[in-house]
């Protein structure tokens, strides 16, 4: 998925460490179920979260994790969300009485677990704003973060979950004003971080956290192939991942997206065919139009097919808006290599300016 400004919101919203001297954090049962229930969303099982959500709500009724429970259930519902989802009215007012029910308690003995949801909930509706485009909303929310994180410095490190957080700050902070020059004066505003360091804490993260581990592997495989350029070592966190939550879809997406990378066409034909029997998904189902086209014109030399197929793909994504912008870009690329085997050259620059438009991310084309 695209999310255009995610990483300069990252530098705003990661926070170095919270201690687990609060509520809900002391409170081990709870702790349990709010673990159990992150896996279930995360891995499709949703009439069992809703079941734990309800458990979780009963004991702490007013918390603001349990409307960040809610909004993450909503989330993956709904998947993608959309600025035209029925889902996103009740996603964004989960997440703004979440912050608002945090900024409430900030002064309490339990700050740092409120300031935790705080960071939280804001951290999930920036994802979706990045994802949906929404550039005025990521500004405003991130632009009324930075007291927040500033605050997080005041605190020790006592759990695995937390070097998710170090981890993303360390790479980005380094990372993403060198990719994008044009940050490089708002990246001086923040303390400087470790790329090195960046990416071991968010491998201590993928082994050892509870509730962020999915996000430490999804994250490590962005960065991989996104930054790093490394499809190889991409495809094991892939790979990881699909394996942790193999009901995901779109994380059963993102494993096929990783062994067309390595070229491991045999594999990623197999994970297709098998998908589109049980994934009824159309977002979903559309990125395996896309790939099934990247296997017809590369395994197979098939160049009509795979022109059809491409064209499909842009078809059946485009109701989905920006979110599938990334998606919409291999199916281009596609094409303009199509274009160019058969020496249609206005075409094969024209779809190319097409995939440049929507991609933040140029060098991932399937060109190879």
């Amino acid at each position: 998925m695209k999310r255009k400004f995610i990483c300069i919101a990252i530098l705003c919203v990661t926070t170095f460490s919270i201690p687990l001297q609060a509520q809900v954090l002391r409170d081990t049962a709870t702790l349990r179920l709010i673990c159990k229930e992150v896996d279930c969303i995360y891995d499709f099982k949703f009439t069992q979260a809703n079941d734990i959500y309800h458990s979780i709500k009963s004991t702490y009724p007013e918390h603001p994790i349990t409307y960040i429970l809610r909004g993450l259930l909503t989330y993956w519902e709904s998947y993608p969300l959309t600025v035209t989802s029925p889902g996103r009215i009740s996603f964004e007012s989960d997440m703004r009485h979440a912050i608002e029910l945090s900024e409430k308690k900030s002064h309490t003995s339990d700050a740092g677990e409120y300031l935790l949801c705080n960071l939280g909930a804001r951290g999930l509706l920036l994802l979706f704003y990045a994802d949906n485009d929404q550039n005025m909303e990521v500004i405003s929310l991130a632009s009324g973060t930075y007291s927040l994180l500033r605050k997080s410095f005041d605190y020790t490190n006592s759990y695995a979950d937390f070097y998710f957080f170090t981890g993303l700050y360390n790479y980005y902070r380094e990372a993403y004003p060198e990719a994008h020059p044009v940050y490089r004066p708002l990246a001086r505003l923040f303390p400087k971080g470790d790329i090195a360091k960046g990416l071991k804490e968010l491998g201590l993260a993928s082994r050892g956290a509870i509730v962020l581990k999915g996000e430490a592997f999804s994250f490590l495989n962005l960065i991989c192939i996104n930054y790093e350029n490394n499809f190889k070592e991409a495809s094991l966190y892939a790979k990881s991942l699909y394996e942790l939550y193999p009901a995901n879809i779109q994380y059963y997406a993102d494993y096929v997206k990783n062994l067309l990378l390595i070229k491991d066409y045999d594999e990623a034909e197999k994970l297709l065919n098998a998908g589109k029997s049980k994934i009824s998904n159309v977002f979903v189902l559309a990125q395996f139009t896309v790939y099934e086209g990247i296997v017809a014109e590369k395994k197979y030399h098939k160049l009509m097919e795979a022109e059809e197929l491409y064209k499909k793909g842009i078809r059946d994504i485009s109701p989905f808006g920006p979110v599938g912008n990334e998606i919409s870009a291999y199916a281009y690329f596609g094409l303009s290599r199509i274009s160019d085997e058969n020496d249609v050259k206005h075409y094969r620059k024209l779809y190319r300016k097409q995939a440049l438009e929507l991609t933040s991310y140029k060098k991932i084309n399937f060109d190879e």
